[in-house]
């Protein structure tokens, strides 16, 4: 695999990667995987040491922070990412994840404006009354600069920057080649789904990096609070919005983490708590969809007690079904059902290895905990980070959506508290919670999901004729297969192939040294032809490779062993 790098023009961001893993103090990862001996076969060297000592003083995650950090805007947003995976790290590593910054400096306006004025159409000063060169914030995909229209109306740009997408192309590549080889030569790493994980990121980077399908995010989602006058999305401008660019009406509030500035305005933090919770209540059990990213840089109060949510990039989707279960495993830690729990559990990792009864005796001991406890007093996010902790023993992975989910209820418990030290999450989950569980057992639901399943079994009934001749012709005609795939017979049949070319390479090697032999004695006996001669050496040349590249061939594979 890392052969293959080193033939294309990603070998010196390998060598960065390398480099910074190092330093770091994370050398011997760098070996297991093979990185180190590829480099060293391609002529770069690689210092492998144990790591600068100012960061060996740190602790592993952050170690990984700081090196995620220096390799770039893909890598910070790889580990933002991977701050939402609770049902796969720690809590210490989503917080310290958590903390990664990817506030960079801003692109100069020379180095935006061919770019800008392509989306805009014209130049931003021609476009709009009034624009500012310096820009409000920079971040690693794009930076944003405030304007205002013709009406005064004030607005941000937000512009991505130029050429990241090929950077970001280039380190997804990596990424996937990367996760691919940890999973094949870390067997300690697999349960983590290095391969999943990235192809999930990769998807989700994309979505990021389109504007346009942000801004549909916010206006759909500004659609299913339009009757709600508690909430403000901006605006969109949709006649300069396109993929790189995203042209928004601006929040003038005040940031969900300044405390003082919410006191001086007046406003009421337990109202605004609560507001929020109901927000997000709605978003995840009546919408389906939700703000994945509710931090307080994403969350403004206005000073009239509105609640203003900006930046969709990041927003998670929840169908009918998994709503259904959600609500479900809410209602059975809250209320205490420790069957619920386990059900859900385990509908969630269909298909995953996992000792049932030892999971269902596990949940038994974590809700028994909580018995007596009075509603008011129960922590959600505790709770949550129980159950996420039992997955991770288990080695059991989560639907990258409910991993966004049960990320977004914590951060929203955590800045509810914030803002009111007496917040109620589970109080505030309570009505959503008891609507749902009533919905699905109501006379209506019940007979919905009894006419759905006569009308599946019926129609099961009905194909069973059909699918029975269509398998008894195939058989008849010799065309019914069965097909067994052993993932470890694929290992030894290639082991079994490299052995079988370097024996007739081997074979090659010997003949071409007999018959050059030949040949030159032939020359020697006194015939003079040149090109014998010739022929004799090349003979002798082709044989030497071929014994270097069988030598080379075997070092490799004890390497690899």
């Amino acid at each position: 695999m890392w052969e293959t790098l080193a033939t294309v023009r990603d070998l010196g961001r390998v060598q960065e990667i390398a480099s910074v893993l190092v330093r770091y103090g994370f050398g011997d990862v760098v070996q297991r995987i093979g990185m180190a001996g590829a480099l060293e076969r391609t002529g770069r060297l690689l210092h492998i040491g144990g790591g600068e000592d100012s960061a060996l003083r740190l602790s592993p995650p952050e170690r990984v922070r700081h090196a995620l950090q220096d390799l770039g805007p893909t890598f910070v947003k790889f580990g933002q990412v991977l701050a939402t995976r609770v049902d796969l790290l720690p809590p210490e590593w989503i917080d310290e994840l958590g903390r990664l910054q990817s506030h960079v400096p801003a692109v100069p306006m020379e180095a935006l404006r061919a770019q800008l004025e392509e989306d805009l159409g014209d130049a931003p000063e021609r476009v709009f009354a009034r624009f500012e060169d310096v820009p409000m914030a920079a971040a690693s995909l794009a930076q944003a600069h405030r304007a205002w229209l013709h009406d005064g109306t004030p607005v941000v740009l937000k512009i991505r920057r130029p050429g990241i997408r090929e950077v970001i192309e280039a380190d997804l590549r990596l990424l996937a080649r990367l996760a691919e080889i940890v999973q094949s030569q870390a067997p300690d790493l697999r349960r983590y789904r290095p391969v999943e994980v990235v192809r999930q990121f990769d998807a989700s980077l994309r979505r990021e990096l389109d504007f346009a399908r942000e801004c549909r995010n916010a206006e759909r989602i500004a659609g299913n609070f339009a009757d709600d006058t508690r909430v403000l999305i901006p605006r969109v401008y949709w006649e300069w919005t396109s993929e790189r660019l995203n042209v928004q009406a601006l929040v003038d509030g005040i940031p969900a983490g300044d405390l003082a500035a919410i006191d001086a305005a007046g406003l009421d933090r337990h109202a605004l708590a609560m507001t929020g919770a109901d927000i997000i209540m709605q978003m995840v059990f009546e919408d389906g969809l939700f703000h994945a990213d509710p931090h307080p840089g994403n969350l403004f109060f206005m000073r009239d007690g509105r609640v203003a949510l900006i930046d969709f990039g990041m927003v998670g989707r929840v169908s009918p079904t998994l709503r259904e279960q959600v609500a479900r495993l809410l209602y059975g830690l809250v209320f205490q059902q420790p069957q619920t729990v386990c059900d859900v559990l385990l509908d969630w990792t269909e298909g995953a290895e996992v000792d049932e009864a030892q999971l269902q005796s596990e949940i038994d001991a974590f809700v028994d905990q909580y018995r007596g406890v009075l509603l008011k007093d129960l922590r959600m996010g505790a709770m949550l980070g129980d159950v996420t902790g039992l997955l991770r023993r288990h080695g059991l992975m989560l639907p990258p959506d409910l991993a966004l989910l049960i990320k977004a209820l914590l951060t929203l418990e955590g800045l509810g508290r914030q803002l009111d030290p007496d917040f109620d999450m589970t109080g505030a989950a309570q009505p959503w919670l008891q609507r749902l569980m009533w919905q699905r057992h109501s006379p209506r639901a019940l007979a919905l999901r009894g006419q759905q399943s006569l009308s599946g079994a019926l129609d099961l009934l009905a194909d069973l004729p059909r699918d029975l001749r269509r398998l008894v012709q195939s058989a008849r005609r010799g065309r019914l297969r069965g097909q067994i795939e052993v993932t470890s017979l694929k290992a030894f049949g290639d082991q079994v192939n490299s052995a079988a070319n370097r024996m007739t390479m081997g074979v090659v090697v010997a003949a071409l040294i007999i018959g050059s032999s030949i040949v030159m004695n032939a020359v020697s006996g006194g015939s003079g032809n040149r090109w014998l001669m010739a022929l004799g050496v090349v003979g002798f040349v082709g044989a030497a490779l071929g014994g270097v590249w069988i030598l080379l061939s075997i070092w490799r594979s004890g390497r690899r062993r």
